[in-house]
């Protein structure tokens, strides 16, 4: 099956994808004129007020009225993806992309990121603006909706729900468990069935509560495991400081063939740089845009939920991926098998002690284990699509997501990893079709929010009678 997979993803992420993630990521970066650049601080600003659901404010669109407390603030949104974003791929996905592809890998990284944070708004923007409510009156929106409603293709919708089903359902959170039972075994000599029976148990209580179970979990943990990560990944940098500039000047040579890459091409270091960088932030896959849909935004307009979510993008890649990067640059490999989790567990021991293996453990779980729960929220998602959505379709995702984390706990990295690439793939070509083809969508609300601010308004977006029936809305959303 390796061979097979390797063949199909060396077609899918060395012809296709590199070119159509860039591409996507500098079309949304010149058509909303450097959004990432220009309003960087405005994304944090929004941070004050991303706690706020369900106001009671007189500035609240349709959306927000008819909203119940099924609902979830903008925070729990952002929380929600960072619990899927900062998982596995910033503490295993950098030391892969390193090993494989060298310094220069960490360069390419750092661009997706940059250029993904304005594809991110983009396909955010739309998922709040072509959300609908459920029958348990609550939102819910991603790709396939706007796919269905925005380009009325429901053939589109369908297929980027299977892909996005086979992924976040089954294959993305056994990359998560196989990192978690591999730390484990590393540290305590735990078996890996052992480990991943348990978080399969403990993956079950959460998961059977919903999306909003699942964002209350995100929003108590992610802050907590992201701050405690980043102070002892930037102690590290701040005690070995002046190494620092040379290893940057590493990663910038490495990255452009300067200096002999990892694989001793530079092409290795472009593939692996953005297949991982990709599979960590998730801009252009239509991921986020599942759990951005879901969220009653503050200030109540589409765009808003769009800054959100690309504020979660630099904090994933250029944050925290960066410290996990410097501080496996600064320790020389030891050994050839040493790949993985295993690299970044000795990277930290060798600069802080054996305890620095031991607080990768306790990371890679917290981290592994809030994408496991948000992947499941994902998939559940999308149902809908799949002719899935009754108690026998929601057993049948419960019972196979649950599986899947048993089969990565005992599968090899390279197995896991193969599926993970595939999955991700085939997402994102879907995806990035649909967003350039909507992106007329994303500019015209994107200028309705800035023309209010300008005017020093709360934008507060209510779609006209043209927009409503130009765009497809759903009724009695943005509209009163």
């Amino acid at each position: 099956m390796e061979a097979w997979l390797g063949t199909i993803n060396g077609y899918l992420w060395g012809s296709i994808l590199i070119y159509l993630l860039t591409a996507c990521g500098l079309w949304f970066t010149w058509r909303l004129r450097g959004i990432q650049f220009r309003h960087f601080f405005h994304m944090f600003s929004l941070l004050a007020s991303s706690r706020k659901a369900n106001s009671g404010s007189g500035d609240e669109t349709a959306a927000a009225k008819v909203s119940s407390p099924q609902g979830i603030s903008s925070f729990q949104a952002l929380c929600t993806t960072l619990a899927a974003r900062v998982g596995t791929g910033n503490l295993m996905g950098v030391a892969v992309a390193i090993s494989l592809g060298g310094a220069g890998a960490v360069f390419w990284m750092w661009l997706i990121a940059l250029l993904g944070m304005a594809t991110a708004f983009a396909e955010s923007a739309l998922g709040q603006l072509y959300k609908e409510k459920d029958g348990n009156n609550a939102f819910r929106g991603g790709p396939a909706y706007y796919m269905r409603k925005g380009l009325k293709s429901p053939v589109l919708a369908v297929t980027f729900s299977l892909c996005l089903f086979f992924g976040y359902g089954f294959v993305f959170s056994s990359v998560q468990a196989n990192s978690i039972t591999s730390a484990f075994y590393g540290s305590f000599g735990v078996p890996p069935i052992t480990t991943g029976i348990i978080i399969t148990i403990f993956a079950a209580l959460v998961i059977l509560g919903g999306l909003r179970n699942i964002a209350r979990f995100a929003e108590l943990t992610v802050p907590f495991m992201g701050i405690a990560y980043l102070l002892v990944s930037i102690g590290i940098v701040l005690i070995n400081l002046e190494a620092i500039p040379g290893i940057i000047t590493d990663i910038f040579a490495s990255a452009f063939g300067l200096k002999e890459a990892g694989s001793g091409l530079v092409g290795a270091a472009i593939v692996q740089g953005i297949k991982r960088g990709l599979y960590s932030n998730e801009a252009g896959m239509g991921s986020s845009p599942n759990a951005a849909a879901a969220a009653i935004p503050y200030p109540p307009h589409p765009v808003s939920q769009g800054y959100i979510q690309m504020l979660a993008v630099f904090f994933d890649t250029l944050v925290i991926c960066s410290c996990t990067a410097f501080v496996i640059l600064l320790t020389p490999v030891q050994g050839e098998n040493v790949q993985g989790i295993l690299l970044t567990q000795q990277a930290f021991a060798s600069q802080v002690g054996a305890w620095g293996s031991d607080f990768i453990t306790v990371a890679i779980l917290l981290f592994g284990f809030t994408s496991i729960v948000a992947n499941f929220a994902y998939a559940d998602n999308n149902l809908k699509y799949l002719k899935l959505d009754h108690v026998a379709g929601h057993w049948f995702l419960r019972i196979g997501f649950l599986a899947m984390l048993v089969f990565g706990s005992v599968a090899t990295l390279p197995q896991v990893i193969a599926m993970a690439d595939l999955a991700t793939g085939l997402m994102t070509v879907v995806n990035v079709v649909a967003l350039f083809l909507l992106s007329k969508v994303v500019l015209v609300i994107t200028q309705d929010y800035h023309r209010q601010l300008q005017q020093k308004k709360i934008p507060n977006y209510r779609a006209s009678k043209e927009q409503q029936l130009g765009f497809n809305l759903t009724e009695k959303i943005w509209s009163d």
